[in-house]
C-alpha cells in the first residue's frame, strides 16, 4: 500500500492556491514528501476518481489508498508536515471537529467554490 501523501487542489482559486503553496513549503522545509496535484491537470484528476467539479468544490488528500475530503483531509495532510501537527490535534479534539466540519462544509467550501464558478463564468 502507498503510503505517499497526496494533494488535490484547485490553483485557480487565490485562497487555496496560496494556502497550498504554504504547505508545499513547510513539507518541502521538513523533508516531508507530499505530491500536490492542481485539479486542471485532466491527467492527474483522472487518477483521483473525483470528477473536477468534486474536487473543486473539497479539499482531498489521499495517503495509504484512502481518500479524505474537507476538514479530515487538513488533518491527514497537517498530521504530515511537523509545523502543523500542533492543527490535526486541535481539529481531531471531538468538538472542535465537529464544528470545524460544520463551518467548512457548510460555509468556508460552499462560497469558496461559489467563488469558483464566478471566476470561471468570467472567463
Amino acid at each position: 500500500m502507498n503510503d505517499q501523501t497526496e494533494v488535490l487542489y484547485n490553483a485557480s482559486c487565490p485562497i487555496c492556491g496560496r494556502e497550498v503553496e504554504h504547505y508545499a513549503k513547510l513539507s518541502t522545509e521538513a523533508d516531508v514528501p507530499v505530491e500536490y496535484h492542481d485539479l486542471g491537470d485532466a491527467e492527474k484528476l483522472a487518477r483521483w476518481n473525483v470528477s473536477a467539479e468534486e474536487a473543486a468544490k473539497r479539499f482531498h488528500v489521499r495517503k495509504g489508498g484512502q481518500t479524505y475530503a474537507g476538514l479530515p483531509a487538513f488533518i491527514v495532510l497537517w498530521r504530515d508536515i511537523p509545523r502543523t501537527r500542533w492543527l490535526a490535534r486541535l481539529f481531531s479534539l471531538p468538538g472542535v471537529h465537529w464544528i470545524a466540519c460544520k463551518i467548512y462544509d457548510h460555509i468556508a467550501a460552499p462560497l469558496l467554490y461559489a467563488m469558483h464558478r464566478r471566476r470561471e463564468a468570467r472567463n
